[in-house]
């Protein structure tokens, strides 16, 4: 198996996620008018429609598609790309021929790539461990693809994190379903690989939980599974029953099979029971619960739902050969501390069904190896990280955008964890700073980069548009905080912009006022142009409409800024009045700013829109009486 993680070679386009290993072996490859792709077993349509879609991006007018058995590999050909499953033929054979890598073999998912000649003639081979390993090594194709060119390198790749994905486990209003259609695409791209569908909001998934969804929304539900196949993502629906459930009512047990098998005929093979945010109960549900149980302890919790679990496990998963193993939400779902709950489900779950944890704490502040060694050891089974990042449906998170990338996980998760899957925020598309960051990690832990990274995410937002590029990466600054429960947050706000005015309060200490005020007001201008650039040229438009409220408050504040800045001159001038006249002006942007309000009904919960908040607006209250 490859080991080293490398990302190297004069020229190489940025590949997202991170590969273990891309080097460069000879010279690019241009793109011809005419290109022949042979598929081969392993190489399903959706591979096939992303490499014919890179190719014809990069200038490629014929884009000719057959088997090895229709039209092999002899005689004078164009530009040849030969993908499919690496024991494929001929996939296999030229994988033998190349020189471009080592003995070893690769795990699920993985793929290797090499340009250069195919039995003496130019071409590409993309050739995958399984069907998911094909079709993320189309993806990373794509990017191989610059100015009309194929890179000239080889891959090998292969993901730490075996689950990767997003949880949509929020309070408010759900994803549209056009969102969520958008994001299934999105992940295909970034390589995550599962999707666990678990709106708080959706009263079919919760409060009317035995209720069959009605036929609009069951066909929407079809359709989702439908995408989440077409780009390799392995959609889990997640049913929590545990607030109106009665545990000793056959008629309840049987309820919940029943909606599982209503979903499984709509396409979902794979399920979670969600039993967190019901605790603590001061009675039961029912009176045959307390008639068997008495008064609710930990143990007689726990052991309730075990018994649920391990039912449907053996009575309706077991019988379904398509379906993994359930997967469990627990009530005590965070902390590792070791309580009689969770001793009961460790000997009485079955050993089969998975665990759901959201770390030492419910907003976790970091995540550390031996935190997840002690998890797996606490619970006695399999165990996925759900993080409760960037979600911002609690009051620690109002009116904020949470655009910090992912960090402070260690990059020694994979060896003690299943997977690693992000509950988003109430924006869909703000969402994939995240998304593409935790991607990054998910797939290669111990290349991750948070900074590296977040600036990728920038450029893919942006649609590789330099100018736009930069505009979000100064916008991301501005939402870059990252609440905890309860203390300081775990990742600071504005650290540039703070850096900046650091670097400011420096050069004015040291008596180079004008050159201070010179550079910050050039940033306060980036500041102010930042929401027009974002607004007009973002590639993902439903970012714009989602963050209106947070580009609006930029603008203001980057004029609050802009003129504390002339005001500061003016005084270094001798010009007292105007300096005064321009700080009234400053502090009205500013007041214009504070009072923005969140969208109604898209946030929860609703309140003032914060922009760089205890760093802008500290230095803005500073400059008027202190500089």
């Amino acid at each position: 198996m490859v080991t080293a993680a490398e990302q190297d070679g004069p020229g190489l386009p940025r590949v997202s996620p991170t590969p273990h290993q891309i080097r460069r072996t000879g010279p690019d490859l241009a793109a011809p008018d005419t290109v022949h792709v042979v598929r081969s077993e392993g190489a399903d349509t959706p591979a096939v429609q992303r490499i014919t879609q890179a190719l014809r991006s990069a200038g490629a007018t014929h884009v000719r598609v057959s088997t090895p058995e229709t039209r092999p590999l002899t005689g004078r050909q164009p530009l040849t790309i030969v993908v499919g499953r690496a024991d494929s033929a001929p996939v296999g054979d030229l994988l033998n021929r190349s020189s471009a890598f080592g003995r070893g073999t690769l795990p699920a998912e993985g793929y290797q790539i090499t340009t250069g000649s195919l039995r003496g003639r130019a071409g590409v081979l993309l050739a995958g461990k399984d069907t998911d390993g094909v079709y993320y090594a189309a993806q990373t194709f794509a990017q191989l693809i610059r100015h009309s060119a194929i890179a000239g390198a080889s891959v090998v790749d292969y993901p730490s994190v075996p689950q990767r994905g997003v949880v949509e486990g929020f309070y408010g209003t759900p994803w549209t379903h056009q969102s969520r259609l958008d994001q299934l695409a999105f992940y295909g791209r970034m390589k995550l690989n599962t999707y666990l569908y678990a709106p708080k909001n959706d009263p079919f998934e919760r409060d009317r939980w035995r209720d069959r969804y009605p036929t609009a929304q069951a066909r929407r539900l079809a359709e989702l599974v439908k995408a989440a196949q077409a780009h390799h993502v392995r959609f889990t629906y997640v049913l929590s029953p545990g607030k109106s459930l009665c545990n000793n009512s056959a008629e309840d047990r049987q309820a919940v099979i029943n909606k599982l098998q209503s979903l499984y005929d709509l396409g979902v093979s794979d399920f979670a029971l969600a039993f967190d945010d019901i605790h603590p109960l001061p009675v039961w549900s029912c009176a045959a619960d307390f008639a068997r149980w008495g008064t609710v302890t930990e143990q007689a919790l726990a052991a309730t739902q075990a018994d649920l679990l391990n039912r449907v496990q053996k009575e309706f998963t077991d019988r379904h050969h398509d379906m993994r193993p359930l997967r469990m939400v627990p009530t005590q779902y965070s902390d590792l501390s070791d309580t009689l709950y969770k001793k009961t489900l460790r000997y009485q779950l079955d050993r089969r069904i998975g665990m759901m944890w959201t770390g030492t704490d419910v907003l976790p502040t970091s995540v550390t190896a031996d935190q997840a060694r002690d998890a797996v050891a606490v619970w006695g089974r399999d165990v996925m990280l759900w993080d409760n990042y960037p979600v911002n449906d609690s009051d620690q998170t109002t009116g904020r955008l949470l655009l910090a990338p992912y960090a402070n996980r260690t990059r020694e998760l994979d060896e003690q964890l299943s997977g690693v899957v992000l509950n988003p925020m109430n924006q869909a598309s703000a969402s994939k700073v995240a998304e593409f960051t935790g991607a990054d990690y998910a797939w290669n832990t111990r290349a991750y980069d948070p900074t590296t990274s977040a600036r990728a995410a920038a450029d893919h937002l942006a649609g590789g548009d330099a100018a736009t590029t930069r505009a979000l990466q100064v916008f991301f600054d501005t939402q870059h905080m990252a609440p905890s429960w309860s203390g300081a947050p775990w990742q600071p706000q504005a650290p540039a912009l703070a850096a900046r005015l650091k670097r400011f309060d420096k050069q004015w200490t040291r008596g180079q006022k004008h050159r201070a005020v010179e550079q910050l007001r050039a940033y306060a201008v980036l500041l102010t142009a930042a929401p027009d650039q974002i607004r007009t040229h973002v590639e993902d438009r439903g970012l714009a409409t989602e963050a209106k409220p947070w580009l609006d408050a930029l603008t203001l504040w980057g004029q609050a800024l802009t003129t504390t800045c002339d005001a500061l001159q003016a005084r270094l001038d001798g010009k007292t009045e105007q300096a005064k006249e321009l700080l009234t002006r400053s502090r009205a942007k500013a007041d214009q700013a504070s009072a923005l309000h969140t969208i109604p009904g898209a946030t929860r919960p609703q309140g003032t829109i914060k922009v760089a908040d205890g760093v802008l607006d500290t230095f803005l209250k500073r400059a008027l009486t202190d500089l």
